[in-house]
């Protein structure tokens, strides 16, 4: 099974400027997940092939947030949000059940600038330990999108400079390390390249940070650890544009 991430910053802007299906087709994924598609219900009809299963979660609030799925192979069941554990008026997550795994699609809040989200940001990230512990009860799961943490210091090209930035504070690269200890999920990245520098996924437009390939590596595929071994590829296209951001990919053997 092959999946694919992209945080597309806006999707009617990325399919605009001729990026989104271009990459779409080539990237052939059996599952593609978006992020931050800035949409509300009926904003845009998509030209994609009818095999794919289309599944939206939308925000409240106009031109902000929003997640979708496409999925070659139709789920047992889908939701959205994290109910119980954490009102989501912002549409940051969808969550696929299949026979053998949930696929949870997630856009986590940014903390922004002077980190006036932080306290916000570390209840989200509290309540989608709780929620991912509670699904791997049952199975499996694999988790992608913009996670808005660079983990390590070999995630981001400037770290020092980029210290308490949102992003890259000391409380947020924690919760990543929790969600991985105490999730007993893999990154699945840096499963098979523990040590690959100057690989990232998200670029400021600022600066021509992409052309000097200042960037930072903030979306993820994680998976449960009872599927490590099944992990085959796991890729960063940073030859695709259209986007702050570059799909990611992950391949799962069988």
């Amino acid at each position: 099974m092959k999946f694919v991430s992209w945080n597309v910053n806006g999707l009617r802007a990325c399919v605009s400027k001729g990026n989104f299906y271009e990459a779409f087709n080539e990237l052939d994924a059996d599952v593609f997940c978006l992020q931050e598609t800035k949409l509300q219900e009926g904003q845009i009809e998509l030209d994609i092939p009818s095999k794919y299963v289309q599944y939206w979660n939308y925000a409240e609030k106009k031109g902000y947030s929003g997640t979708a799925v496409f999925s070659r192979v139709a789920p047992l069941n889908v939701s959205t949000g994290m109910d119980a554990y954490k009102e989501d008026k912002e549409g940051r997550i969808i969550c696929l059940e299949f026979e053998k795994y949930f696929l949870i699609t997630v856009y986590t809040p940014n903390s922004k600038q002077e980190l006036l989200r932080l306290d916000d940001r570390m209840d989200w990230e509290d309540a989608f330990l709780r929620y991912v512990n509670d699904l791997q009860k049952k199975k499996p799961v694999i988790i992608c999108g913009d996670m808005n943490v660079a983990h390590k210091e070999i995630d981001l090209k400037n770290p020092q400079s980029n210290h308490r930035n949102a992003g890259f504070t000391d409380e947020e690269r924690e919760k990543m390390t929790v969600l991985l200890r105490d999730g007993k999920l893999v990154d699945t990245f840096r499963e098979l390249y523990p040590d690959r520098t100057d690989i990232y996924s998200w670029w400021s437009y600022r600066f021509k940070a992409r052309e000097k390939n200042s960037g930072w590596r903030i979306d993820y595929f994680l998976v449960s650890e009872s599927l490590k071994d099944k992990i085959e590829e796991a890729a960063i296209h940073n030859e695709i544009f259209g986007s702050d951001h570059c799909p990611v990919e992950l391949i799962l053997k069988d």
